[in-house]
């Protein structure tokens, strides 16, 4: 397939699914599972392919997203909270020290970089480690900020353990799938880049990817920076998305179901990611949650067993069968391509082809 014609189909697959995406907000309620689905998943497959460009792409294995997200969720609240609500979001703090709101694009980028400046300073110690050990000191690092965030002394910038809010939040669910696809587009063509080759020579062999020239030390500052950016990015619309910010919300576990969905969808794969994390978001928030009804009947039978939380012991058991069957993900290190597919149909219509033909002889 001629490189302008890949272009042209993967333009119009976008516009087709926006143009898709609009037409089902003119026609179901704003209120529709549905749209909290794709708005939690949209976000989510941002912050996961930002951890996959890391721990997949990378080889790093890292569980401070959670950190990285409060960074620019709380970055982006206090930079858009208008000057006349300041006083009641900031009651116990006299209004708070910062009295000015910029615009909502602008506090998004500033999330993602005051995430990347603590990520770049975290890393000048922390990328020493290896393996385990740079996953147990980036968590700690999620857990260290979260309990900073909710001290007192720093009241008058995060309003201490109270909830920021009244900073503006999107409406539209295509606002989401815009901000997340431009930025995965950039981590893909990242990932294409020459730095992205070098991301994956390091993740194959360190002493190789040396010999071969490649600076160690400074591509993986590069990736855990450019991670982290992106994660405060996601911390931001996940902000906007939930329309309240504490720093409470951005727990271990947080990191954990970000992880979880990596696995999924596929260690080295970004349509992986995404594919999974709607799955994730869906299974976890929609689809499973009759389960938590424990008078749930089947004409006059009354199903055992349902109680409050059992949805998220067969959510847990779906995914032991998904890791047990798929155990490199849906996807694998593979991507979802036009390409890919169109070989697909042609293979198989060959064999079609092959096999009446031998059977006519």
């Amino acid at each position: 397939m001629k490189k302008k014609t890949k272009v042209m189909w993967n333009v119009g697959l976008i516009g087709g699914l926006l143009l898709l995406l609009f037409v089902l907000e003119q026609i179901l309620p704003s209120g529709s599972m549905l749209f909290t689905v794709l708005k939690k998943g949209a976000i989510y497959a941002l912050v996961a392919v930002s951890m996959n460009l890391l721990n997949g792409f990378t080889g790093l294995f890292s569980l401070g997203q959670a950190g990285f997200m409060l960074l620019g969720a709380y970055t982006y609240g206090i930079l858009t909270i208008p000057v006349e609500s300041r006083a009641s979001v900031y009651q116990y703090f006299n209004g708070g020290i910062v009295q000015f709101a910029i615009p909502v694009p602008l506090a998004l980028i500033a999330g993602g970089i005051i995430a990347a400046i603590c990520a770049y300073l975290i890393g000048l110690p922390v990328l020493r480690l290896k393996s385990d050990y740079l996953a147990i000191a980036t968590l700690g690092f999620a857990e260290i900020i979260r309990a900073v965030f909710q001290w007192d002394k720093l009241g008058p910038l995060t309003n201490g353990s109270n909830l920021l809010r009244n900073f503006p939040a999107f409406k539209s669910v295509l606002y989401p799938f815009i901000v997340s696809g431009i930025c995965i587009a950039i981590i893909v063509m990242l990932i294409n880049s020459t730095y992205g080759r070098a991301f994956k020579a390091i993740r194959d062999d360190e002493i190789a990817a040396e010999a071969m020239g490649i600076n160690l030390a400074h591509h993986k500052r590069l990736a855990f920076v450019i991670s982290s950016f992106f994660a405060g990015i996601s911390g931001g619309l996940l902000a906007m998305y939930q329309t309240t910010i504490q720093a409470s919300m951005f727990k271990s576990a947080m990191t954990y179901e970000i992880l979880l969905i990596v696995v999924i969808g596929g260690i080295g794969s970004v349509t992986g990611s995404c594919i999974s994390s709607f799955l994730f978001i869906a299974c976890s928030e929609w689809w499973l949650r009759f389960l938590d009804n424990d008078n749930l009947y089947i004409g006059s039978f009354h199903v055992p067993f349902l109680r409050a939380g059992f949805r998220k012991v067969v959510f847990a058991v779906i995914i032991m069968c998904i890791v047990l069957f798929y155990r490199k993900g849906i996807m694998g290190d593979k991507e979802f391509s036009i390409e890919g597919i169109a070989n697909f149909f042609r293979n198989r219509f060959k064999k079609k082809k092959v096999t009446e033909g031998g059977a006519s002889k």
